[in-house]
């Protein structure tokens, strides 16, 4: 008598309570996975794009929102800071490098970074059509916005205040000459040109741009020395009224971590905000929910158990004619309680099967609508080696839902079962 083959006989016999008890468990285990997922690969990518930057440095205000805006450009920042004290900070002897950002500019849902070069090789992405900016009004951009938006070499855009729409700049349109190749990151989504790009699109100029304009025009009319050393003095006065967004920065020393921010703090017009206690906080807030959604997952799960329980009890009062018939070709008790138990355990994978279908499915939708909505890369087929204690978790909640039917089961009285029916 083949085992595998009774068992699944039985389980097709009761369609309608198999369905009902695969269908419960599998939402258990659905939101299970949906919940693994997504804390994984939140953390992810919250790791990897705050990885090699030790302290961001902008305006006085929220400082989870500074991260998010500067970090994962997801949020507004809280203001500018200007560009004279952002570079003395540059130049303090804890600082190995800063990257200077300047933000305010979209185009489409996709953020315009005004940086440096080093804000590339930061994020270890390189060009991989055309080349990097040479000069004004040039961007490059990230894989994903030139793959969503079929953007390519020439092609021009035009940016707009804000992130999401705003006032178009549309005397100030800008040319791709470059598209990164995929990084992985942040980076992806994001336009990126000069500083000076931002500064001119919203009328404003470096000193040395006006300085290097102002000797090209003197060269063409002959200026005075004189009158050439005074405007070079208001044009570098001029600085004062120039601004970054934020500054990222890589400590020199890891004695920094515990002095720097605190000098920056107290005295200095700009706040420090440290990415990776940032985001340790972000993933305690988010923790409160998915704690909630874990425990509701656990109640359906719970649920599923005593309905397959309930299921083979019912079953083997209604089998006990079935089971004294076996018990007299030969069936021994062993073998009628390795059957249940093993219905029990196949019911409990079905349901986790169906479960784990379902979790990714859910993932991919989610993954698709945070990522058009906040820019966090989250996939139905990524694997969690977590996912195999869901597995492990199936085998027992079918054991466990499966002992009482499968002992009644083992103490078929042959005899009475035969005579009372």
């Amino acid at each position: 008598m083949n085992i595998l083959k009774l068992t699944l006989s039985y389980i097709r016999q009761n369609k309608l309570g198999t369905a009902l008890n695969v269908l419960l468990l599998g939402l258990g285990m659905a939101t299970i996975v949906v919940l693994l997922l997504f804390s994984k690969q939140l953390d992810d990518n919250l790791q990897s794009n705050v990885k090699g930057i030790d302290l961001v440095v902008g305006a006085k205000g929220s400082p989870l929102q500074l991260i998010l805006s500067s970090v994962f450009h997801i949020d507004t920042p809280p203001g500018n800071i200007p560009v004279r004290e952002a570079r003395e900070l540059s130049m303090h002897p804890m600082v190995a490098e800063t990257i200077p950002l300047a933000l305010g500019d979209s185009y489409e849902q996709y953020r315009i970074v005004g940086s440096t070069p080093a804000l590339l090789d930061h994020y270890e992405v390189a060009v991989v059509q055309g080349a990097s900016w040479s000069s004004a009004f040039e961007v490059v951009v990230g894989s994903q916005v030139a793959e969503e938006e079929g953007l390519t070499i020439g092609d021009t855009i035009v940016s707009a205040h804000g992130i999401g729409g705003g006032n178009a700049h549309g005397d100030h349109p800008l040319r791709v000459v470059g598209i990164l190749g995929s990084a992985g990151s942040v980076i992806d989504r994001l336009v990126v040109t000069s500083i000076e790009t931002v500064w001119a699109m919203h009328g404003l100029h470096s000193a040395e741009e006006d300085a290097h304009d102002e000797h090209d025009e003197e060269d063409s009319h002959d200026h005075e020395e004189s009158e050439s050393d005074h405007h070079d003095e208001d044009v570098m006065a001029s600085d004062e009224n120039l601004e970054y967004t934020t500054l990222l920065v890589k400590y020199k020393t890891p004695i920094a971590a515990a002095t720097l921010p605190r000098y920056i703090n107290k005295e200095t017009s700009m706040q420090a905000a440290a990415p990776v206690f940032q985001t340790a906080r972000l993933l305690s807030l988010l923790g409160t929910g998915i704690d909630a959604f874990r425990v509701f997952a656990y109640v359906l799960i719970f649920a599923a158990s005593l309905g397959v329980f309930i299921a083979l009890y019912n079953a083997m009062k209604e089998r006990a004619y079935d089971l004294a018939i076996m018990r007299t070709m030969g069936a021994s008790r062993g073998f009628l309680l390795k059957q249940v138990i093993l219905e029990g355990v196949l019911l409990a994978l079905l349901g986790t099967l169906f479960g784990l279908i379902l979790g990714h499915g859910a993932a991919e939708l989610l993954g698709t609508f945070v990522g058009e909505s906040r820019g966090l890369d989250i996939s139905g087929f990524f694997f969690s080696i977590d996912e195999l204690w869901l597995v492990a978790l199936a085998i027992v909640i079918g054991v466990i839902a499966s002992v009482l039917p499968a002992i009644q089961a083992y103490r078929t009285d042959i005899a009475r079962t035969l005579s009372q029916s």
